[in-house]
C-alpha cells in the first residue's frame, strides 16, 4: 500500500520527518533550558488533591523547583517555593512535615502564615526600618484542581492546562469522588522526552508488550487505533478496542468492581480513554477504575514514574478487593516501556545517532517535538 491509501481524516503522517536531536536526549544545557521553560510554564500535575492531608506540609518538585504544597487544618491548599526568603533555606526538610498555622524556617525561626505566605516573624533578627516586611513573604506557586488532581505552575501568569483532547473527555467518569488505592513507583534511566516518545507510538507494540497486545489486538498491528490503518475511511464501522469479553485493563479482563453507571454505550466499548496533559502525566480511564501516571524529570537520563490507580469508594470496600492485583497488569506494561525507554536512551548515546528519521504512525511523537521546540522557543 502507497501513501495514497492514507485517508486525509487518519492521523498518519503523510511524510517521514526528522525528529529532535541527540542532544535534547543527553545534554545537561539542553535539559536546563527545558526545566527553565517547559516545566516553568506550564502545568504540572503533583498528584490527587484530596492525598495531600491538612495540617501537613508536602514537598513535591515542579520541574527542577522544589515546592511545598501546604494544606491547613481548614483544607485549604496553597503552594509555596520551598525556599526562605531570608537566606534561602529549605522551609520543609522532610517528605512531608506537620503544620500549623505558621511555616518557620528551621535555619533562622523566620515565620511564615501557612495561608498566604506573609512573613509573620523574624525571630532573633531584629530588622532596620530600611526592610519592608511586606515585601518578603513566601515566594507563591499557583495551583489549580481539575477532575480531583492538584496542578502547580511556577509561572506568575499561567496559560490554560494544556491537553491532547478536551477538558470534558472525563466529565462521565465520577473523577472528583475517586480515592487512591494503590501507588507505585519506579525509576528509568532515560530521558523523560524518551518515556513520552514512548508512551506515543505502537510500532513497538508487537515485540514489546505481548499481553497488551493479547488484552488489545489492533496494538499487535503496530498502531493505537483503526484510523491509523492504511485504507481505513470514516465509514468504517466500529468495534471494540478490547479482546473479546474484556471490560477492562486487569489481568483476566473482569471488571474490579461496579461500571462506573453514567459512561455511555461508546465509553463502555472503548474499554479505556487516556487523556495526555503534557508535559507531566497521562490519565487512563476504564470502566471501573481510573489510573494516572506522573513524569517526573530527574536529570537529561533520569525520570521518575509514579503510577497511582483510582476508584470507587465502594470498589475498595469490597471483601478481600486487593488493589495491587488490580493493578499488576498495567505494571506489566508500564515496566516493559520503562526497559524499551532505557534501551532506546543506551542506543542515543552512540555518536552513530544523531536525530531520529520518524515514520508515518509516529504522527504523535512528530506533535510532541513541535510543541517541546515551540515551547522552548517561546520568549514569554
Amino acid at each position: 500500500m502507497g501513501s495514497q491509501d492514507r485517508h486525509p481524516l487518519s492521523p498518519r503522517l503523510d511524510h517521514c520527518p526528522q525528529g529532535l536531536p541527540r542532544a535534547a536526549y543527553l545534554d545537561r544545557d539542553w535539559y536546563d533550558r527545558e526545566m527553565a521553560t517547559i516545566f516553568s510554564r506550564q502545568w504540572v500535575m503533583v498528584g490527587r488533591a484530596a492525598d495531600f492531608p491538612a495540617g501537613k506540609m508536602r514537598r513535591v518538585l515542579v520541574g527542577a523547583a522544589p515546592v511545598i504544597v501546604v494544606r491547613d487544618a481548614e483544607g485549604a491548599l496553597a503552594a509555596w517555593h520551598n525556599s526562605c526568603p531570608h537566606r534561602g533555606s529549605e522551609l520543609c526538610r522532610e517528605a512531608e512535615e506537620p503544620v500549623g498555622k505558621l511555616i518557620r524556617c528551621p535555619y533562622h525561626a523566620f515565620s511564615f502564615a501557612a495561608s498566604d505566605g506573609r512573613l509573620v516573624s523574624t525571630a532573633h533578627a531584629v530588622p532596620t526600618e530600611d526592610f519592608d516586611k511586606s515585601a518578603h513573604g513566601l515566594k507563591p506557586v499557583a495551583t489549580r484542581q481539575w477532575n480531583g488532581f492538584l496542578f502547580l505552575c511556577l509561572s506568575a501568569d499561567p496559560g490554560p492546562l494544556w491537553a491532547d483532547v478536551g477538558l470534558q473527555t472525563l466529565d462521565n467518569w465520577p473523577m472528583e469522588s475517586l480515592v487512591t488505592g494503590h501507588q507505585w513507583e519506579t525509576e528509568i534511566a532515560c530521558n523523560w522526552k524518551a518515556f513520552w516518545e514512548n508512551y506515543s507510538e505502537c510500532l513497538h507494540c508487537p515485540g514489546i508488550h505481548p499481553e497488551l497486545c493479547d488484552m488489545v489486538p489492533i496494538y499487535g498491528r503496530g498502531i493505537m487505533g483503526p484510523s491509523e490503518a492504511l485504507g481505513w475511511t470514516p465509514d468504517d464501522p466500529a468495534r471494540p478496542n478490547l479482546r473479546q469479553g474484556a471490560q477492562t485493563w486487569t489481568p483476566d479482563g473482569a471488571a474490579c468492581g461496579p461500571v462506573f453507571p453514567g459512561l455511555t454505550e461508546t465509553e463502555r466499548q472503548a474499554g479505556y480513554n487516556f487523556v495526555t496533559l503534557w508535559p507531566s502525566a497521562y490519565i487512563v480511564a476504564h470502566v471501573d477504575y481510573v489510573r494516572s501516571v506522573r513524569i517526573v524529570p530527574d536529570g537529561p537520563e533520569k525520570t521518575r514514574l509514579i503510577a497511582e490507580w483510582h476508584f470507587p469508594a465502594e470498589t475498595l470496600a469490597q471483601p478481600g478487593f486487593d488493589a495491587a492485583k488490580v493493578a499488576a497488569f498495567a505494571k506489566i506494561v508500564i515496566e516493559q516501556d520503562g526497559a524499551a525507554s532505557e534501551m532506546n536512551q543506551r542506543g542515543m548515546r552512540s555518536p552513530a545517532f544523531t536525530a531520529a528519521r520518524l515514520m508515518p504512525e509516529e504522527y504523535e511523537i512528530h506533535r510532541f517535538h513541535q510543541w517541546i521546540l515551540a515551547q522552548m522557543e517561546d520568549p514569554a
